[in-house]
């Protein structure tokens, strides 16, 4: 089976073809997290498409070398310049914590020292990972064997500066008057290709939105900073151009570089990566190693909306993953509504559509564990799961085609009543081999096996079971009015039941 995927750089559907086809082997950079704050659902859904295509390249038999990085250092605030203009996040973010600190107002979850920047990054870094870890995306469990796949620009600064050397001495770069570093632009001739602007564009926008100063030194208005000395960043190293950081789009270049080589086969982004970070990393890199490309597929999520329009914390439906875990919504439903929109799609997020993934993941957990339990009846022929794994593949690989191999799922799921015992049949398979068809299948959607114990931390969970006891000592002595409260106490803090032979059983619902 091959996968058909769409190519941001040639705005065309292309069949993949990995570097090194002989040994399957593929090399995967996704553009991770700037941690300055926590991740939002924004930032996840597409970490987890970047997830999902690696997930469907191991389903047919790659192996995917993926890197995310963390960024903890040189991202600005007006990344929408190429430049890289305004404060830099990290700087940002200590101020903020200092300032809460002051007030009284700093989280008392966030136990660091405010002023130190590193520590500030690692804090969040963790948090990152931790989040990232509930919604089961891979290359963070890669990280626990190999902590490079996750690296930090801080730890990179020595190959950064060699970059930026080997571009000045091939007149890629220049040092202007006021000591920083620019990436010429118009010495790499596809400049733009990524993005779809050209210079001239360029020269006519930019220059309003940076200041006149740092304009009259530069060659071309879209000259991009490699490095800038500034002695008075809370973030700096020496380098021969002074002490100072470096530039944003330097950062995911050298290492990429220095961890997947000087041309990787996939790099993988939000669409506000596509420029100027992207178009910015693509000329860097090919002209620092002279290669004629640096990625040769890229990966681009459409933005996610929410309730229909831009995320904002002022319209209250900003979301963190806490956030929505908070409100009762479990990791797995998370993930589901994050990734069943198709990528090259906006997504509009709902607390709605949220509460309808929670019900598609615990429809295929009910069949997981019926399966299971049921494992050694046997079916004649191959059981519906088993006839449907070739077709959800094959939707996959049609450009992640999620919302197609759902349907595949969902009607396979459909010809199960878990309410019943099965009945015997006389062929080799069994439900045990339905239940493994289902797991290959989860095994690119990632929902089943992720834990959503951390959604029951903050609950009374004695006192839910305490409850549902009098509620059984209720039926059966006949207090139907009684039962029903104790439902509706539970309803109230976020609890559904449900009553079958076995007894009842309680999951955690969406407030």
């Amino acid at each position: 089976m091959q996968l058909n995927l769409y190519n941001s750089l040639t705005r065309k559907m292309e069949l993949f073809t990995p570097i090194d086809p002989e040994n399957k082997q593929v090399t995967f950079y996704s553009c991770g997290p700037t941690v300055y704050d926590y991740a939002h659902i924004g930032n996840f859904r597409a970490f987890l498409n970047a997830d999902v295509l690696r997930r469907t390249l191991e389903s047919i038999g790659y192996d995917v070398k993926q890197v995310m990085n963390i960024t903890d250092v040189g991202h600005m605030t007006e990344d929408n310049l190429a430049d890289g203009g305004g404060e830099d996040k990290m700087e940002v973010a200590t101020v903020r914590l200092q300032e809460a600190k002051k007030s009284g107002t700093l989280p008392s979850d966030v136990d660091i020292d405010p002023g130190d920047p590193l520590a500030v990054a690692e804090f969040y870094a963790q948090a990152f990972i931790e989040d990232a870890k509930s919604l089961g995306i891979r290359v963070v469990d890669d990280a626990k064997i190999d902590a490079s796949l996750l690296p930090r620009p801080t730890n990179y600064i020595p190959q950064m500066i060699s970059m930026v050397q080997s571009l000045v001495d091939s007149n890629n770069a220049y040092v202007a008057s006021d000591g920083v570093v620019y990436f010429d632009v118009e010495s790499f001739p596809n400049y733009g290709e990524l993005s779809g602007n050209t210079l001239d564009a360029l020269r006519s926008g930019e220059g309003g939105r940076v200041s006149k100063e740092t304009q009259a030194v530069k060659r071309n208005p879209a000259d991009f900073m490699l490095w800038k000395p500034d002695a008075t960043h809370v973030m700096r190293w020496p380098s021969p151009w002074g002490d100072g950081y470096p530039g944003w789009h330097l950062e995911c270049s050298s290492m990429a570089t220095e961890l997947l080589g000087d041309v990787i086969d996939i790099h993988s982004g939000g669409e506000d990566n596509i420029f100027p970070h992207h178009e910015c990393e693509i000329a860097q890199s090919c002209c620092a190693s002279g290669c004629d490309s640096f990625a040769n597929y890229w990966f681009h999520t459409r933005f996610l909306l929410v309730d229909g329009g831009k995320m904002s914390k002022s319209k209250g439906n900003f979301y963190t993953l806490r956030d929505l875990v908070e409100k009762g919504a479990t990791p797995a439903a998370i993930r589901l509504e994050l990734i069943r929109t198709h990528y090259r799609s906006n997504a509009n997020f709902t607390m709605q559509g949220l509460k309808d993934s929670q019900r598609q993941v615990d429809r295929w957990r009910r069949l997981a564990q019926w399966l299971c339990e049921h494992g050694d009846v046997k079916i004649d022929g191959d059981g519906p799961l088993q006839n449907t794994v070739q077709n959800f593949k094959s939707a996959m690989c049609e450009d992640l085609n999620v919302a197609g191999a759902i349907g595949f799922l969902s009607e396979a799921v459909s010809n199960y009543a878990v309410d019943s015992v099965p009945e015997s049949g006389c062929g080799c398979t069994t439900l045990r081999d339905e239940y493994n068809a289902l797991l290959e299948m989860d095994s690119v959607l990632g929902v089943l096996n992720l834990c959503d114990t951390a959604c029951t931390d903050s609950l009374d969970v004695s006192k839910i079971d305490c409850l549902i006891e009098e509620r059984l000592s209720a039926r059966e002595n006949k207090d139907w009015s009684r039962a029903d409260e104790i439902r509706d106490e539970l309803l109230a803090i976020g609890i559904a039941i449900k009553d079958s032979s076995d007894g009842t059983t309680w999951t955690r619902i969406v407030q």
